[in-house]
């Protein structure tokens, strides 16, 4: 059946959080703090061993306090934010306690996003083609600031996030309520996403799925180009 409809997820599909290193420096730098690169490179590595950055790399050892919350981490805003401030805590930054919540507050800005190179060249085809496009996003915080300020958002008709809706990907009523949004039956919308768990959900309602790699943005220049191909 020809495809008429995409959904993209997020996070290292259509745009890649910056590098934890980068992070942690935006953050101390508008602090003014003063710190070698050493340091920065010290405890960057501690916040990426324990998955700290939301976007980033998953925790290589999950606290058990934090098992339950991080398997719903992004259902609500509170838990999303406790779970994270929560593991970058357990780096022991050695800057004052403020610093976990402006780490936090940092990953919701669009500074620290970029899309990939082609990112707007495929939404602005598939616009032209009058293909329209959901955006599908395990997530507890409105990435919509992120998407206007890299003038993406006119190129996505509808966001559906997980903690507007209370349900995580893989559960196929998210995908569902994206196609209903789109107003194109599921078998017609195509799901393109990076997590081959949470996105391949969609597959449980008949759409097709296009998986692309979860890599830095220099090093995908073209991930999303063969979408094109995917659409009538």
């Amino acid at each position: 059946m020809t495809i008429k409809g995409c959904m993209f997820d997020f996070s290292g599909t259509l745009l890649r959080v910056e590098a934890t290193e980068n992070w942690l420096r935006a953050v101390l730098d508008d602090a003014r703090v003063p710190v070698t690169g050493a340091e920065v490179a010290e405890y960057a590595g501690r916040l990426e061993r324990l998955g700290a950055l939301p976007g980033g790399i998953s925790p290589q050892v999950l606290p058990r306090h934090l098992e339950r919350s991080w398997a719903e981490r992004d259902l609500t805003p509170e838990c999303h934010r406790a779970v994270y401030t929560g593991l970058a805590r357990q780096a022991e930054l050695p800057w004052g306690d403020t610093v976990y919540e402006t780490l936090y507050a940092r990953h919701m800005t669009p500074a620290a996003w970029n899309p990939y190179p082609d990112t707007a060249e495929v939404l602005r085809e598939l616009r032209q083609r009058g293909i329209p496009v959901a955006v599908v996003s395990n997530i507890g915080w409105d990435l919509r600031p992120v998407f206007r300020a890299y003038g993406l958002d006119a190129l996505v008709d509808t966001f559906v996030l997980s903690y507007e809706h209370g349900v995580q990907k893989p559960d196929p009523r998210l995908f569902r309520t994206a196609c209903e949004l789109l107003g194109l039956p599921p078998e017609q919308v195509a799901m393109v996403g990076d997590d081959r768990r949470a996105d391949t959900g969609a597959a449980a309602l008949g759409c097709p799925v296009h998986l692309v790699d979860h890599l830095p943005v220099d090093q995908r220049p073209d991930g999303l180009l063969p979408v094109l191909d995917l659409v009538g």
